[in-house]
């Protein structure tokens, strides 16, 4: 379950780590006096709020209270502003980057630092990697502080910014472990002249610890319609940033199929997992959730049929009429009839998942 900013910092907070003074409102009038500026933050769970306006700023109360009223009558990437964190601006003098990430190759945290913090720590690891340190740690151990400072002294920390850094990521990892996080992340971590303070929080709980955690996922509504809609239908669904929307039957084969359209220069806009056994209905409800998203210019639909069968899902996607151009590849149980019936009804059908990625990325319209 993703927290919303406002819930992480709560728990950055009890845990010792210095954050920056805030208050959550849910109309504009409960903006308090400004005596200095002020940082109004939507509260919805999607990344890059700032490019798609939800992150504000004001220097008295009256600007406040305009652009409050400004947020609330925003809808961010499919979400409406329900509530705005107001927080003090901070005197920023660095920006860095502290996170925890459940590794599961490794089957254990994993501790990220990087002096390049305020931007996308994915594009961090791919231009920078050299300025990124990573240490794995033993869940029996847990963070040392010497592993911490170890940690901190690599990415180039001297000094006082040195042993802070590293007591805020002990302090991280003790709320990673109480809260059975998979994700936990400060982005930025900044100095100021009174120190390193966290401007933003991140924090993921696994869904199987909920039952001994004290979050009802109904405390914050951090998901989109589509991926309501996907968990009415027992669908798995990940909103992503792109305009190509990829289905199949496996969630490795879809990760898979995301890979092989960003190889050919198309990116993905979800990631939609039918399930293993997904039969012409879940094919309509699959194809349903990913045309509500606004902005799909193409579909692609990578089908291996062992327990799930491919004229199934040819029948499904017959049934629906896809609006957008539509590929398909398919390989499995049924594949001859299931591209037979395709093929008569006028789709693209190709053999080959990277066959299927290049023509998905080369019909977007």
């Amino acid at each position: 379950m993703k927290l919303q900013e406002y819930q992480a910092a709560d728990i950055f907070e009890d845990q010792g780590i210095p954050v920056a003074k805030r208050y959550l409102i849910e109309k504009p009038e409960e903006i308090k006096k400004v005596e200095r500026p002020v940082v109004l933050k939507s509260q919805v769970r999607v990344g890059k709020r700032g490019k798609a306006g939800g992150i504000l700023f004001a220097e008295d109360r009256k600007e406040a209270v305009e652009k409050a009223e400004e947020l609330f009558g925003k809808n961010i990437r499919g979400l409406e502003v329900e509530k705005i964190l107001v927080a003090e601006k901070a005197e920023i003098r660095n920006e860095y980057y502290v996170g925890l990430v459940m590794d599961r190759e490794n089957k254990r945290p994993t501790l990220i630092m990087t002096t390049e913090g305020g931007v996308n720590i994915e594009e961090v690891a791919e231009k920078h990697p050299d300025k990124m340190a990573k240490r794995k740690i033993d869940p029996v151990k847990g963070l040392k502080g010497y592993e911490a400072l170890h940690l901190a002294d690599s990415i180039g920390l001297e000094g006082k910014e040195l042993s802070e850094m590293a007591k805020v990521a002990q302090k991280l990892y003790k709320a990673f472990e109480k809260y059975d996080a998979e994700l936990a992340e400060i982005n930025p971590l900044v100095s100021t002249p009174d120190g390193l303070l966290a401007i933003d929080a991140v924090f993921n709980i696994d869904d199987n610890a909920l039952f001994r955690q004290n979050f009802e996922k109904s405390e914050s509504k951090l998901v989109t319609d589509r991926e309501k809609r996907a968990d009415e239908y027992g669908l798995a669904y990940v909103d992503l940033e792109g305009d190509i929307a990829i289905i199949g039957p496996g969630a490795g084969l879809v990760m898979a199929s995301l890979d092989s359209v960003a190889e050919f220069g198309g990116e993905p806009a979800c990631f939609l997992d039918l399930g293993g056994g997904a039969d012409a209905d879940d094919t309509k409800h699959a194809l349903e959730i990913v045309s509500m998203k606004e902005g799909i210019k193409s579909i692609y639909l990578n089908i291996f049929g062992g327990i799930t069968q491919c004229d199934k899902i040819a029948q499904g996607i017959i049934d629906f009429e896809p609006e957008k151009p539509t590929v398909i590849r398919m390989l499995g149980t049924n594949e001859e009839k299931g591209k037979e019936m395709l093929e008569e009804a006028g789709y693209d059908v190709v053999d080959g998942m990277d066959e299927g990625a290049k023509r998905a990325v080369e019909i977007r319209v």
